[in-house]
């Protein structure tokens, strides 16, 4: 009997340490576990450290945060003033035909109209419709369609185009337009943020929604090569992606002002997509050219200077002992001209108009672009060694 109560003792006794002991593990896991816990902890893959979940909610909060950075909202408040532009140009064609008198007896004068289409880009620069883009896009155009992001479509007619600089002002009819404000070129960091926004390849079409790059200023005081008529002169170099579309578009830096119009590329040979190359005209050249379409629908370059030029070849720079064949000789001075009440004289040698370097004539005269008649023009010039500076009046012819 005996056996039996120490039997049943000790089966009790194993059954309660059992039970103490599952109980008391129990409630460790539960406190390892339960989502309840502000102070819940877990194991992270591969560590045996702790991890707090608030701690992650907190890092997965931050990252989301993230993601809204000064670039994103730049391109939030720009893009409602970006346009797409659609043109419809009538230009006349001649038969090859029709200057032999024979064929012209049945085919007639051989010329007629054909309507070319084309897109551009464009930016609202005032509440009230004002919009800039190239002349390239809508100088010539007889019919100007421009859509905003929310798909509505307008008219525009053009205010005044500059074929030169290659700048156009446009306007519609509207107001309290969102619309992008002008920053100042001249303030310019190279390897700073740039944006490009536009209309390339006519992809706004298919979702009223222009397309954004992203790069950087690449470089300032770019100085292209004429293109038919146009002269590209101080331009900004930025390695935003810019395509066939983009041209009228805003280059706008990372706080949302327009620093320059996008415009022109180089391209790879046998293609027309971007290489990482391309240039806008400066936002400061863009404002006075506006200001005049504005007010006259020109921008009036009927002035003279008096001054016969030439380039400086390797034999000029060897005669007038020059480090290198740069700047332009002044070959003749008329009199009575602006050139000759400025004090310039015959075989001075232009090196800078104003803060600009001058290489050759062709970038004097793209330089001389950018003033009006009656503006006064500083020059530096060479001459006997020294350099002097001289300030010319552009009077009108």
């Amino acid at each position: 009997m005996s056996k039996v109560k120490i039997a049943v003792l000790s089966s009790l006794l194993t059954l309660v340490i059992v039970s103490v002991t599952f109980a008391f593990f129990l409630s460790q896991e539960k406190e390892l576990i339960n989502p309840m816990q502000s102070t819940e902890k877990v194991h992270s893959p591969g560590s045996h450290q702790l991890v707090n979940l608030d701690e992650r909610d907190t890092a997965n909060q931050e990252l989301w945060n993230q993601r809204r950075n000064i670039i994103t909202q730049t391109v939030q408040n720009v893009s409602p003033a970006v346009v797409g532009i659609n043109v419809k140009e009538i230009r006349q064609y001649r038969s090859p035909w029709s200057n032999d008198p024979f064929w012209r007896q049945f085919f007639g004068s051989g010329i007629y109209n054909r309507t070319v289409q084309g897109v551009g880009s464009g930016v609202l620069i005032s509440s009230d419709g004002y919009i800039l883009t190239n002349d390239h896009v809508a100088g010539t155009a007889d019919e100007i369609v421009v859509t905003l992001t929310d798909g509505t479509q307008y008219k525009a007619e053009i205010v005044g185009t500059d074929l030169t600089t290659d700048i156009c002002l446009l306007k519609i009819e509207e107001n309290d337009l969102p619309f992008v404000k002008f920053g100042n070129s001249d303030e310019i960091i190279i390897g700073e943020w740039s944006i490009a926004v536009g209309n390339p390849f006519g992809l706004f079409s298919m979702t009223d929604n222009p397309t954004v790059t992203v790069g950087v200023i690449s470089a300032l005081g770019m100085n292209l090569n004429p293109l038919n008529g146009r002269y590209y002169m101080n331009m900004i170099q930025t390695d935003a992606s810019i395509n066939q579309g983009n041209s009228g578009g805003p280059l706008v830096n990372s706080v949302g002002e327009m620093i320059g119009m996008n415009t022109i590329i180089y391209t790879a040979q046998g293609s027309s997509g971007n290489v990482g190359v391309g240039f806008a005209i400066p936002a400061n050249k863009i404002k006075k050219i506006v200001e005049e379409l504005k007010t006259s629908g020109e921008f009036d370059r009927n002035y003279w200077t008096g001054l016969r030029i030439q380039d400086i070849d390797e034999g000029i720079a060897d005669y007038f002992s020059l480090s290198r064949a740069r700047g332009v000789l002044v070959r003749e001075v008329e009199n009575n001209s602006p050139g000759e009440d400025a004090g310039i004289r015959e075989y001075d040698i232009i090196t800078n108009v104003g803060n600009f370097r001058v290489d050759n004539s062709e970038v004097l005269q793209g330089i001389l672009k950018d003033y009006k008649a009656g503006e006064t023009v500083a020059f530096t010039i060479l001459r006997d060694g020294d350099f002097i500076n001289k300030t010319m009046k552009l009077e009108k012819q």
